[in-house]
């Protein structure tokens, strides 16, 4: 038994030992009902790691009885899945649970799905990555629940801290000399992650000095094991790209410290190359037209990044979010771009005017390549210049994609847009 890992040790045997995920398994849930009712139903669990789809599944097994095999679909064989739908031939029913079930193949997919569908087989699969987009929708479609869970709160993980020093199963065979306040700090320095706060208290236990067959815990003691628990992102996982797009968005909002923080957790995943990509993005997809010069001080700051390497790289890009975040903000130009894109793929389309055509080569002017009037003959103000001529086809004639917006330094090119325009309306 002290072989096991604590974590692996306070697993939960039933669905009330669960801590924590009121909103999924909580008493008063449907799919606790189902269970404590003798239904199990096939479902999908996914979130980030350490927050409970494991524990949940072997709290329905142990909840119901049922013969329960754990597979992991990373290294997990045909031979694998013919044993579990051997188990339930000779059983009647089996529950499978299956983690990492998005790296599940399609032929082993394809072998147990009648199992399941017959309910031969309840398949409770666990992924940290997002099913609708990584799970085969043969697998959705069969099973009947699909709950993402939550980050555990830190009045969780102090229960189960709690639990895990009382119970026999866990440390309650030790004499361990902890304080409230000590337990606090485990639990937020692990971030809601319950698997790293068993196993972040079991490292500070076996520590901590012992004297008289008491281990003493000391603030210096957990300071040492408390390092980078809160970082996770799989940079080719769905949790990256969600910190990415809170990235963005919070800059679009313009909070300054909620970039900052999402720009730490990115950086500290180490991908450096896709957090500059989404950066560059951001200085034209979001700012624009407003500020101008944002495009190429991002540039600067993404290059000077390239160059200096982590962790100086996030000077500049420090530098580059809070800019982008205090600047004014404007998608009107591409916008503009997306609404000509759209009418090309959609078909409205029109022949190009005979004056824009090439008229560089001997002939052009038989095929009637001509009347094309040069601008720059032509200089009015600020423009550089401004002759009355039709540039879009006859079919588009007066259409209108971009939209300026007032912000920063769009209102003066939003200004100059809108007294060309008067000038095509005036022909």
């Amino acid at each position: 038994m002290n072989g096991e890992p604590l974590a692996y040790r306070m697993r939960p045997t039933n669905l009330d030992e669960v801590v924590g995920q009121k909103e999924i398994i909580g008493k008063t849930t449907s799919v606790y009902k189902m269970i404590k009712n003798g239904h199990v139903p096939s479902m999908l669990l996914y979130g980030e790691p350490g927050i409970g789809k494991t524990s949940i599944a072997f709290a329905i097994a142990g909840t119901t009885k049922l013969p329960f095999i754990a597979l992991n679909a990373t290294t997990s064989g045909k031979k694998d899945v013919e044993a579990v739908v051997d188990e339930a031939r000779l059983t009647g029913k089996v529950i499978l649970f299956l983690d990492e079930i998005h790296r599940f193949n399609k032929a082993q997919q394809d072998y147990l799905l009648p199992h399941v569908e017959r309910g031969d087989i309840v398949l409770i699969g666990a992924t940290t990555e997002n099913p609708y987009h990584d799970v085969n929708p043969a697998i959705r479609s069969r099973c009947g629940q699909i709950k993402q869970l939550k980050r555990l709160t830190d009045s969780d993980i102090e229960e189960l801290l709690h639990r895990a020093l009382k119970e026999e199963r866990g440390l309650g065979n030790l004499s361990i000399q902890i304080s409230e306040e000590q337990i606090k700090r485990i639990s937020k320095g692990t971030n809601g992650d319950a698997r790293k706060s068993l196993t972040l208290l079991e490292s500070i236990v076996y520590s901590s000095d012992k004297e008289d067959g008491i281990f003493t815990i000391k603030d210096e003691t957990i300071d040492q094991m408390i390092e980078k628990v809160g970082v996770f992102g799989d940079k080719k996982g769905s949790h990256f790209y969600n910190l990415l797009s809170s990235l963005q968005k919070s800059i679009r909002g313009s909070d300054v410290d909620a970039a900052l923080y999402y720009l730490a957790h990115l950086l500290e995943t180490g991908d450096l190359v896709a957090v500059n990509r989404r950066l560059l993005v951001i200085a034209y997809e979001d700012i624009g037209l407003a500020k101008t010069s944002v495009g190429n001080n991002v540039l600067a700051a993404v290059t000077a990044s390239e160059r200096l390497g982590l962790p100086e790289a996030r000077i500049p890009l420090s530098v580059a979010v809070v800019e982008m975040c205090l600047s004014s903000k404007s998608n009107a130009a591409y916008k503009a771009l997306d609404a000509a894109i759209a009418d090309v793929r959609s078909g409205r389309v029109g022949d190009i005017p005979m004056h824009l055509r090439d008229g560089h080569y001997e002939g052009s002017k038989k095929l009637g390549h001509v009347g094309y009037i040069y601008p720059h003959d032509h200089p009015i103000g600020t423009f550089g210049g401004w002759v009355d001529q039709e540039y879009l086809p006859e079919k588009l004639k007066g259409t209108q994609y971009y939209h300026p917006t007032e912000a920063g330094e769009e209102k003066k090119l939003g200004a100059i847009y809108e007294k060309l325009a008067g000038f095509k309306k005036d022909r």
